[in-house]
C-alpha cells in the first residue's frame, strides 16, 4: 500500500487568518493534488530571533501561510499578504528567482485566506463553497471591516468568539484542533463545542477585564494612544479596545511583555475621520519590526522593556507630529 503524502504547514499562530489560511490551505491541497494527505500544523510567532529552525522543514511538501518568507530549499508552499514578508533583501531576491508557481505573494489582499481562496480558484479551479462564510470572515477580522468598534469589542459573531479563543488560548493544541475543524465545519459548530465554550467562557472575563485594564492605563494626546501593559498577566489584547474606548484617536501604540517577546504594537483607527498618513509597516520595518500599511508590531528579546519603552515613544512622537 502506498505511503500518503505528508504536508507540514507552518501558519501564523493566534490568528483567525493565520489558522483560517491553514485550514484553507488543506482543503485546497488534499482537493486539487493530494487525496487523502496527511496534515501536520506549526504554530509560528513574530519573535526578535531566528524565526525558521532546520526541522521544522519535515514534511513531503512543506508550506508556510501568512506567514513571512524562508529561503530554505525543502519549502514547496508559500502564501503571504503582508507587506513585510521578506525577513531579508536576500529572501525576497529568493523569492523573485523561483520559478515553481507555488510561491505566492499579494499585499492587496486584506487577508490570506482571501488570497489563497482566489488563486486557487483562478489556478486551480479548486472550488470550496462551504467555506465561503470562513473565508469572508478572515477577511473582516484581519482587514478590520467590522462596521464599527463596538462589534469587534463586545464579540457577539461566533467568529468573534472563535477569534478569541484562536489568540488567547495557551500553546497552540486548541488551535490546531480548531484547524482540523475549520476544514469542513461551520463556525458556530466549532464555537458549540463543549471545549471551546470552556475556554471561551474563562477567556471572556479576561477580555472584560483586559478592557478594563487598558481604560486605566491609555492616554491620548494629538490623535494617539499609548498604553503600557507591563506588569500584567497578559498574552494578548484585543487590537480593537483602543478605538472602543477613544473613538476620536487616529493612532495607537503599545507596550506588551508576554512569555516569548515584548512587543510594541502599532495600529491606526479604522473608523478615523480623517485618513491616517502614515504607513505603519514602514516605521516598524525600521526597528525590525513590520506588517500592513495600517497596523504592525516590533518584536524583541523576553524582558526588553526598556528598549520596547524608548521605541514605542519614538514611534508615538513620530505620529504626533
Amino acid at each position: 500500500m502506498a505511503r500518503l503524502m505528508r504536508l507540514r504547514i507552518l501558519y501564523h499562530d493566534h490568528c483567525f487568518d493565520g489558522a483560517a489560511s491553514a485550514a484553507y490551505f488543506s482543503r485546497f491541497i488534499e482537493g486539487a493534488f493530494y487525496p487523502g494527505a496527511e496534515f501536520a500544523y506549526t504554530g509560528m510567532a513574530h519573535r526578535a530571533s531566528q524565526l525558521f529552525e532546520p526541522e521544522l522543514f519535515d514534511g513531503d511538501e512543506n508550506a508556510i501561510v501568512d506567514f513571512k518568507y524562508s529561503s530554505d530549499p525543502r519549502l514547496t508552499w508559500w502564501f503571504d499578504h503582508h507587506q513585510s514578508a521578506f525577513l531579508t533583501p536576500e529572501d525576497a531576491e529568493h523569492f523573485r528567482q523561483d520559478h515553481s508557481g507555488k510561491k505566492l505573494y499579494d499585499p492587496s489582499f486584506k487577508s490570506c485566506t482571501m488570497f489563497i481562496r482566489t488563486v486557487a480558484q483562478t489556478k486551480w479551479r479548486f472550488e470550496a463553497p462551504d467555506l465561503d462564510d470562513l473565508v469572508a470572515w478572515a477577511n473582516v477580522i484581519d482587514g478590520a471591516q467590522y462596521a464599527d468598534a463596538k462589534t469587534a469589542v463586545e464579540l457577539g459573531a461566533p467568529a468573534m468568539k472563535l477569534t478569541l479563543v484562536i489568540e488567547g488560548s495557551k500553546g497552540s493544541d486548541m488551535v490546531q484542533k480548531i484547524i482540523g475543524w475549520m476544514r469542513h465545519r461551520k463556525l458556530d459548530e466549532i464555537v458549540a463545542e463543549p471545549e471551546v465554550q470552556e475556554l471561551f467562557k474563562v477567556l471572556y472575563q479576561r477580555h472584560l477585564d483586559s478592557v478594563e485594564m487598558i481604560r486605566s492605563r491609555a492616554r491620548q494626546e494629538n490623535g494617539v494612544v499609548f498604553f503600557d501593559l507591563t506588569g500584567y498577566d497578559l498574552e494578548g489584547y484585543n487590537k480593537f479596545i483602543p478605538y472602543y474606548l477613544f473613538p476620536d484617536c487616529t493612532y495607537t501604540v503599545s507596550v506588551s511583555p508576554s512569555s516569548f517577546r515584548t512587543k510594541v504594537s502599532v495600529g491606526s483607527n479604522p473608523w478615523a475621520a480623517h485618513e491616517p498618513k502614515h504607513n505603519l509597516a514602514t516605521i516598524c520595518e525600521r526597528y525590525g519590526g513590520g506588517g500592513h500599511a495600517r497596523v504592525g508590531a516590533i518584536s524583541f528579546e523576553p524582558g526588553a522593556v526598556a528598549k520596547a519603552r524608548e521605541v514605542a515613544a519614538e514611534i508615538t512622537a513620530e505620529l504626533k507630529g
